[in-house]
């Protein structure tokens, strides 16, 4: 590896070490059914992300909810003197993405046979803390 990517490689590393974030890969709902409940819990506290979850008839509510602990653990695993509570926590980033689609073929009239894609994704899901962006835009105004 050349040194400008070791060095490029070194600064998205860097990075990463201060967002808090979890993945979920080949989630088996469509994209287009779970953008639907990430719209409603991008930029909300996380105490309201869970309960708009929690109260949702929705199947990809489910599997949002459980990635929405994960990043919390996450963060907590990263600030360990800290409190949730105190940090005042919310979704700063949520996408869906498609995954990998099974492709099936469905009996049709007259011989003939139709695809059906059976598709599946990727969900990545950012947290972050409101005290850290307050913090920083007041340094930047002193400043």
């Amino acid at each position: 590896m050349g040194s400008r990517k070791h060095i490029r490689a070194e600064k998205i590393k860097e990075e990463k070490k201060s967002l808090y974030f979890a993945k979920l890969t080949n989630n088996p709902s469509s994209p287009r059914k779970t953008r639907l409940m990430a719209d409603l819990i991008r930029g909300v506290n996380v105490d309201k992300a869970l309960q708009i979850l929690l109260h949702s008839p929705k199947e990809s509510a489910i599997k949002l909810r459980k990635l929405l602990m994960s990043a919390i653990a996450n963060w907590q695993a990263k600030n360990e003197g800290l409190r949730m509570e105190d940090s005042n926590l919310y979704v700063k980033e949520i996408f869906v993405d498609g995954g990998r689609q099974l492709k099936r073929m469905r009996p049709a009239p007259q011989g003939r046979g139709h695809k059906i894609s059976k598709r599946s994704s990727h969900i990545t899901m950012l947290v972050d803390s409101r005290a850290n962006v307050t913090t920083t835009i007041k340094d930047e105004i002193s400043e």
